[in-house]
């Protein structure tokens, strides 16, 4: 097998294990001066200071000197909505002027909008966009992200979303982790989201579970969207069936999703700008992942989640970009370290936790992916900075120079 050596980093810094880093210990990353990262095939072989290389065979490895740059495990974004029709550039641009969100979807906007043109989209359509926004992220330093459906709300287009994103994960090499979210929104076939949500589970998960590779099932708990019992039910059924859970809560209104979410054992809840303390207490009991979305607070200029309240108090953070067409149309990986660590109130090593080894288990990862160590997957990135202290001090900046993704070097700007 061939042999790659990151050589003399400045800084290899990694969180290190299999599962989610809670409370303080987000802040104590496992950190290698002038350190070096074996790679052996798709996987690492080993982590070390360089003054103890002579314990490893090295002698035919490709050597990438990494003098004076920092070594980190590759970026993995965790909670996005890549895959859709169109865009929704003039409502974006008309919020920011003043108009309403209740305006705009009565003129036919909002996630409506999205539908119309996910729908219409092909399947080609759709991959060549999808892959645009993959090559993006890869820039960026994510190697892996998570994918959801949820802009066809019918079987045929929720099918040709997850399609989609199979034919990615063979096209290029970030990797897609699917989740099927049908429960978006209620269609406008639909009277009511009790009949939508039966719907669902009889006719539409059946199919997404013999011909998808999704493996979480998510749904959008929200005042106006789905009450905590139609989530329950869904997310119930949805668990008998073998799926993963996730749950978007407490993004506008604090309804008690996330605590509920977190009693069946949902690997995830999203958003949280609104989440309580009593909540907050049940996740940090939990094994569910509190993943926040800083991005998408600051293109709605509503609150940020109470990251710092919430690691004091034990739980467990990752961080992600919420990539959509109406809410959030970023996948800036900067931006997201720079709204966690200035907006937020996190350190700049709980955000490098929040992006690697907590967002691996939020997507039931942590095993294979997420920190380097020996026998993980060797998603790694060279970043262009003596330290990491300079992803959040050198803010907006995009400071990744090399991508490895599975042994193999995908990305070089150098």
């Amino acid at each position: 097998m061939k042999k790659l050596l990151l050589s003399n980093a400045a800084e290899v810094v990694t969180f290190m294990g299999e599962t989610a880093k809670k409370g303080s210990e987000m802040s104590k990353p496992l950190v290698i001066k002038n350190g070096c990262v074996l790679i052996n095939g798709e996987t690492i072989e080993a982590v070390f200071p360089i003054s103890e290389i002579s314990r490893f065979d090295t002698a035919n490895a490709e050597i990438i000197d990494c003098t004076g740059k920092t070594v980190t495990s590759g970026f993995i974004d965790c909670h996005t909505h890549f895959i859709f029709g169109g865009y929704r550039e003039e409502e974006f641009n008309d919020r920011l002027n003043g108009m309403s969100y209740m305006e705009i979807m009565r003129r036919g906007g909002g996630i409506v909008n999205t539908v119309s043109k996910t729908r219409a989209a092909s399947i080609d359509e759709l991959f060549f966009e999808g892959k645009k926004r993959l090559k993006q992220y890869l820039e960026y330093g994510v190697t892996t992200i998570e994918g959801k459906s949820g802009y066809g709300l019918d079987i045929d287009t929720e099918l040709k979303q997850l399609s989609v994103m199979d034919k990615l994960n063979n096209a290029q090499p970030v990797e897609i982790i699917q989740t099927y979210m049908g429960a978006h929104a209620t269609p406008k076939e639909f009277d009511s989201a009790d009949r939508y949500i039966d719907f669902i589970i009889e006719k539409v998960l059946p199919q997404i579970k013999e011909k998808t590779k999704a493996e979480f099932c998510d749904v959008f708990c929200e005042k106006n969207v789905f009450d905590v019992a139609q989530s329950v039910k869904l997310l119930t059924a949805a668990k008998k069936m073998g799926f993963g859970l996730k749950m978007h809560a407490e993004e506008i209104v604090p309804l008690g999703g996330s605590g509920v979410a977190c009693e069946m054992g949902a690997v995830s809840v999203e958003h949280l700008l609104h989440i309580d303390e009593t909540n907050i207490d049940k996740l940090s009991k939990s094994g569910t992942i509190g993943v926040l979305l800083p991005a998408t607070a600051f293109s709605l200029k509503e609150p940020y989640a109470p990251a710092r309240k919430m690691i004091d108090n034990g739980c467990a953070v990752a961080v992600a970009s919420d990539l959509n067409p109406g809410s959030c149309y970023t996948q800036s990986i900067p931006l997201i370290i720079a709204l966690s660590c200035m907006y937020m109130n996190m350190t700049i090593e709980e955000t490098l936790c929040a992006l690697t080894l907590n967002a691996a288990c939020a997507i039931n990862r942590g095993g294979n992916i997420g920190s380097l160590e020996k026998g993980k997957q060797a998603d790694v990135v060279i970043h262009g900075v003596p330290s990491i202290k300079f992803l959040s001090y050198n803010f907006c900046v995009n400071h990744a120079q090399t991508v490895i993704k599975k042994g193999q070097i995908v990305l070089n700007k150098i």
